[in-house]
């Protein structure tokens, strides 16, 4: 433990970070937590410090969506467009006629099972210079944008042809939506936050605004300069990919009910069997592709050195062993502001490393990233 904390000391003293927050847990508790740096202006960093985590809401999004599949509302095989019929209206890129976008309608159905697994499609234009391109020419929005109208975007692929990272799981919580009756917010303060006791996890940021986090960008020279990013408030609809803000300890709850196969302190989430869809497989014969940047001063490129990985109904999951690191079948994500977490079933753990820097990915938080979970896997 004294090691883990000496990582988190001296990446923020280095300026690989701004500012850290990390624990580690297991299905029964909390194991280890520290905190290091300033999280905004004279406001020390703390357990209780509240960070914009974007696309770790995709994973809570994904379980809102297993909670109807669990109750036989939804399969992970039914239509979107059975759902939502203006799926359908979706084109899918083709090629360029100059600056003239080539589309065509979509050749396959996507289904459920697509949206949760990033086989729909969709793509962030962030990773996609073709979505960037044709944003520009058309002059269209993405769904972060918090705009209904921006969800209906161009697809880079037919439906389950391809993994593509993008605001599939914008739509999914649309499907929520649509099949449950209630908001999106209200739907996962019901389900989730409140039987998981996820306090500081919330849609608007009022209500933590006085332990929120300062996020940082790094300089040309290598310095870390604050910037203004969050999701848009009170927007048109709640995007699932992207709309939280949460703590350290709230997100290690919602990790340890997945350990706990649905349930935590008694309250019960989902079924054992509705919960195997979060650690299993669920990409039927695809797998992850590499994600190559078209804005490194937004996020560097991901990728896992030829690694086997593929897709659960909410997590990024790897297929063989990590050699020092995470076991086969582990699962995790992050969000674009530098908030990880993996869960690893087989040596019954979960961890959360989280500060609020871009871009994502960034060599120098990587490299703490993985001195910090060799250090967790060196000390168990």
């Amino acid at each position: 433990m004294t090691a883990l904390t000496d990582i988190l000391d001296r990446a923020v003293a280095a300026q690989d970070a701004p500012f850290l927050v990390a624990m580690t847990g297991s299905s029964a508790g909390e194991i280890w937590a520290h905190a290091a740096g300033n999280a905004a202006p004279d406001q020390p960093a703390s357990r209780d410090t509240v960070f914009r985590i974007f696309s770790m809401t995709k994973a809570v999004g994904s379980v809102a969506a297993a909670i109807l599949v669990d109750d036989g509302q939804i399969t992970l095989d039914t239509p979107v467009a059975e759902i939502l019929p203006e799926w359908d209206d979706l084109q899918v890129l083709t090629g360029w006629d100059g600056d003239t976008p080539l589309t065509r309608p979509q050749a396959t159905q996507a289904t459920i099972r697509h949206l949760a697994t990033h086989t729909s499609g969709l793509e962030y234009e962030v990773w996609n210079a073709d979505v960037t391109k044709w944003m520009r020419v058309t002059g269209a929005q993405l769904a972060p944008s918090g705009q209904k109208a921006a969800l209906h975007q161009i697809l880079s692929s037919d439906p389950g042809t391809r993994w593509g990272y993008g605001p599939s799981i914008d739509w999914l919580g649309q499907v929520v939506e649509a099949v449950d009756g209630r908001r999106i917010d209200q739907f996962c303060r019901d389900e989730i936050f409140v039987p998981l006791g996820m306090t500081s996890t919330v849609f608007e940021p009022d209500p933590v605004a006085d332990r929120l986090s300062q996020v940082s960008s790094r300089t040309p020279d290598g310095g870390l300069t604050p910037i203004d990013i969050a999701p848009p408030a009170q927007p048109e609809f709640y995007g699932m990919g992207h709309a939280l803000y949460s703590s350290a300890p709230d997100y290690l709850r919602f990790l340890r009910m997945v350990l706990n196969r649905g349930m935590l302190d008694g309250q019960r989430i989902l079924s054992p069997t509705g919960c195997e869809i979060l650690l299993t497989d669920q990409m039927q014969g695809l797998q992850f592709r590499d994600m190559v940047t078209v804005d490194p001063r937004t996020a560097c490129s991901v990728g896992y050195a030829g690694r086997p990985m593929t897709h659960s109904f909410a997590f990024l999951r790897n297929d063989d062993d990590w050699p020092h690191k995470r076991s086969a079948g582990s699962l995790g994500w992050a969000g674009l502001c530098n908030t990880h977490f993996w869960i690893d079933p087989t040596r019954d753990l979960c961890a959360v490393l989280m500060t609020q820097s871009l871009p994502f990915l960034d060599p120098r938080f990587a490299k703490v990233y993985d001195r910090f979970e060799r250090a967790v896997y060196a000390g168990g």
